[in-house]
């Protein structure tokens, strides 16, 4: 059995708690700028921490990252849960996968750590990443359930289709975001004729 991948929690002494947050407040600038390869030096020197105190609190750029992420992820696994109970299943899909999109996009690179850590239990962010699939994918089965999108696409394409949008949003130009069309598209290729 492998190990647990290492999740990095906030520490109960104060000042450990005061180190934690600047070093993720940091990252999080960091990552927005930079991508996902920033500079953890320049992470700590934000931060106003040594090295070794980043590492400490967060000892693999993974676990930074996943740290960095987890409340969007957390919000993203409630909002399909949300959308299930309230809205029509086609809409609930349109807008959760607009949202997922946007998530996956938060910054240059986060689409590649999300897709590889959806496949790899060794990585920190692969049981946050596997409840957003999974929540996807019951909005998947709903809208399918109700005749409305396409029974033959799977909740693995679902996520290759999501996949690509966030790259088209986060690889073009900073003042055009081509994501919109390319949703806009990805529904009109997966709704049936009937909806």
């Amino acid at each position: 059995m492998a190990d647990e991948p290492y999740i990095a929690r906030r520490p109960k002494r104060a000042d450990g708690r005061r180190n934690y947050d600047a070093i993720l407040a940091a990252a999080r600038k960091a990552f927005e700028t930079d991508g996902s390869e920033a500079s953890l030096e320049d992470i700590a020197g934000q931060a106003q921490v040594a090295i070794g105190t980043l590492y400490r609190h967060f000892p693999t750029r993974a676990s930074l990252v996943e740290a960095a992420t987890r409340d969007g992820l957390a919000d993203l696994i409630a909002e399909a849960d949300r959308l299930a109970a309230e809205a029509d299943p086609l809409e609930a899909l349109a807008a959760w996968m607009g949202r997922a999109v946007r998530h996956f996009s938060t910054f240059r690179g986060l689409v590649g750590i999300l897709t590889a850590s959806m496949y790899d239990e060794g990585t920190p962010s692969h049981a946050a990443c596997s409840a957003m699939h999974q929540g996807g994918a019951r909005l998947l089965e709903a809208a399918q359930g109700a005749g409305r999108v396409r029974a033959d696409l799977t909740a693995d394409e679902l996520f290759d289709l999501l996949s690509g949008a966030a790259w088209v949003r986060e690889s073009g130009p900073a003042d055009r975001d081509g994501s919109e069309r390319f949703l806009t598209m990805v529904l009109e290729g997966i709704v049936t004729r009937e909806a």
